[in-house]
């Protein structure tokens, strides 16, 4: 679906051994030396989802399909990254291509492993980083105003209409503050330029708390002053011990239970970044139920049941004529499709139907 999240973070704390824990492939090079990564890494990641697991028991498959993320490793920003610093400008434009980006910020001390600033300062590294897109944004919106002036000249209306938010919009980046909260956001000439622009500062930002594993369970003081700094925010903050995740990758499932039941936590940190990145991308997703394969289709919420038919193909959507439905829990619990239609579960639904997070669903079409 062209989604992406975006990893980024100073070089040195944790973001390639993140990403090589989220893909399970460990083909990001991770090491102890500033810009190890130089171009970005991408890899689709399997969204886990226990619905299929216990859809599959009923309906017995070849094969599980499950929903995917994409997710980018961006090489690691130093200060004066939007002054062309350490490859900086290369880097920021691939920060523009993802939608959501997770900020790895280093909450652990290790005197074996360098840090580019020389100590261990989680709101400083965090700041380090979003100065530097406050900066880049401030460039682009210059460089915009710029050419909306000359169109403006030439009384072009649509270019007068969005110079008066540009012009605003750079005044409120210039004070500091992040694209995310202008107050004209939802204007159409807003639309229109960060249509252009993709904005750094107006993507919506998760902090990834990379952790010793002794800090898994309670919180250290580099993880509470993150914490207290996302939610004046209004930002998440989700803890990982990196190394720890991409140490489980060959694990079974028995193994990565156990541990981390032993490490008192319910969810690991890749799963809670992989969920919560998912949610942040407005996706969800539905389920087809057959012997060839369980399924999870991704689609953005909102979408209505001819546009989720064509995420499987586009005839589906051309040629939509209804939507059989049977909600996840009623599938269930009524032991699958015949049993679930015999209680009267399942639904026969229009084009204008949207579609919910779970709906298990088959469509009827003519081509």
């Amino acid at each position: 679906m062209g989604l992406s999240i975006g990893l980024v973070g100073l070089p040195n704390v944790g973001k390639s051994t993140t990403f090589n824990a989220l893909t399970k492939a460990q083909n990001a090079e991770s090491a102890n030396y500033p810009f190890c990564t130089i171009e970005p890494n991408k890899a689709v990641v399997p969204v886990p989802d226990s619905r299929l697991e216990e859809l599959a028991k009923i309906v017995n498959p070849e094969k599980i399909q499950y929903s995917t993320l994409d997710f980018v490793d961006i090489a690691g920003l130093v200060k004066g990254a939007s002054k062309g610093e350490g490859l900086g400008n290369k880097f920021l434009s691939n920060i523009r291509e993802t939608e959501v980006i997770l900020h790895i910020v280093r909450c652990f001390e290790d005197e074996n492993i360098v840090h580019v600033e020389g100590s261990i300062d989680p709101i400083r590294d965090v700041e380090i980083i979003e100065q530097e897109l406050l900066f880049a944004d401030l460039d682009a919106i210059e460089k915009r105003i710029t050419n909306l002036s000359k169109k403006a000249r030439g009384n072009d209306k649509e270019a007068k209409s969005q110079l008066v938010v540009a012009q605003k919009l750079l005044e409120h980046v210039g004070e500091g503050n992040p694209v995310s909260n202008f107050e004209d956001i939802d204007t159409d000439e807003f639309v229109a330029i960060n249509k252009e622009l993709r904005l750094l500062t107006s993507k919506e930002i998760m902090y990834g708390a990379n952790v010793d594993e002794d800090s898994l369970e309670d919180d250290n003081e580099f993880v509470q002053k993150l914490k207290a700094y996302a939610k004046e925010r209004n930002s998440e903050v989700i803890k990982l011990c990196a190394k720890m995740e991409e140490e489980m990758v060959d694990f079974d499932d028995e193994e990565r239970e156990e541990m981390l039941n032993d490490l008192g936590i319910e969810e690991s940190g890749l799963d809670q970044i992989i969920h919560k990145g998912f949610d942040k991308l407005g996706l969800q997703s539905y389920f087809t139920a057959g012997v060839k394969e369980v399924r999870a289709w991704t689609i953005r919420k909102g979408t209505t049941a001819p546009k989720a038919a064509a995420v499987i193909h586009n005839d589906f959507e051309t040629g939509f004529i209804r939507a059989e439905v049977i909600a996840y829990e009623d599938f269930i619990a009524f032991g699958g499709d015949a049993g679930a239609k015999e209680a009267g579960k399942n639904r026969l639904e229009g084009k204008e139907y949207i579609v919910q997070d779970g709906d298990v669903m088959h469509f009827r079409f003519n081509v």
